[in-house]
């Protein structure tokens, strides 16, 4: 069979295979998918009703949280509904317009995702080490503008990503082996010359993994740094306990989405499935759980989500 050559342009559609290799499956782990998705929505969307709700949670730290809620809202939609149409309707066509829309909001918001996590650090350090001037520094238009600088640098950085994919050229396949449109799933069924798209991807990942990590772990230094200068054990309990919730978080965000990025890149070896199911562990996990973590481990937010459940 003769193989010939299509650019992006050419082709409006595409297939998304869901989990390949259990397609037979596909009823039964959309369950979880399903439950993990609601879970997270109302656990992200109760969050976000009850800071609203309290004068009191109107801190930079529930703003903060606020954000977090929204970004882990958006992250999950953008996947899901859609994964959820291919377990349940087989419907596994995604036009080109879709797919790419998917791949500038889906990476657009992780990124953003990661610069709120920064935030939430640097928030940790200011409360920690600088307390007095805690609502000074961190005032609301701070915060406005930190949230607007997040959302900024997500889209100038993944706004290049479909230029660059849009100029693959694709010999005639049109078969993503994926739940959703990921950069790299789209850039792997290319048959051309990747060197651009991989460059970029190193640059992306330096900055949304390296340098935030780098800057997150300065402010934990700092942290840390000051509190050993302290000899009160109550005070260093107390910034403990404000730390562990967001170090939770931090490693929930950032250890799936590392072994999903090091297993695309190198892990040609691993079935297409274990592929698949570490991204969306990556999409699904972190808005159900970060709710309960911040609800745990904060005492103020718990209290108000409970009076705020006992009138419902």
């Amino acid at each position: 069979m003769a193989t010939f050559n299509l650019t992006l342009s050419d082709v409006p559609t595409f297939i998304l295979a869901g989990v390949p290799g259990l397609e037979d499956a596909n009823v039964w782990i959309s369950i979880p998918f399903f439950m993990f998705y609601i879970i997270g929505l109302l656990g992200n969307f109760l969050v976000l009703f009850v800071v609203s709700k309290e004068q009191t949670l109107h801190k930079p730290m529930y703003l903060l949280l606020c954000m977090l809620a929204l970004t882990d809202i958006m992250t999950s939609t953008s996947v899901i509904p859609k994964t959820l149409c291919i377990f349940w309707f087989n419907l596994k066509v995604i036009t080109l317009g879709g797919c790419l829309t998917q791949v500038i909001f889906y990476s657009t918001v992780s990124m953003t995702h990661s610069a709120v996590l920064l935030a939430m650090a640097f928030d940790r350090y200011v409360a920690i080490c600088k307390p007095l001037m805690y609502t000074v520094i961190l005032s609301h238009a701070c915060i406005a503008r930190i949230g607007l600088v997040s959302l900024i640098r997500g889209v100038l950085f993944m706004l290049p990503l479909p230029l660059l994919l849009i100029r693959l050229p694709f010999c005639g396949n049109r078969f993503i082996a994926h739940t959703h449109c990921l950069p790299i799933a789209l850039a792997k069924i290319s048959c051309g010359d990747l060197t651009a798209y991989r460059t970029y991807g190193l640059v992306i990942a330096t900055v949304n993994i390296g340098l935030d990590l780098i800057l997150i772990t300065l402010s934990y230094y700092l942290i840390i740094r000051d509190l050993l200068r302290i000899s009160s054990k109550k005070a260093h309990q107390k910034a403990i306990n404000t730390c562990t919730a967001h170090i939770c978080v931090l490693l929930l965000y950032h250890i799936p989405n590392l072994f999903s990025i090091v297993t695309q890149r190198f892990g040609q070896g691993i079935a297409p499935y274990v592929h698949v199911i570490l991204a969306n562990v990556y999409v699904l996990v972190p808005p159900v759980l970060n709710p309960i973590i911040y609800g745990v481990k904060t005492k103020e937010l718990r209290d108000k989500v409970r009076k705020h459940i006992w009138r419902m």
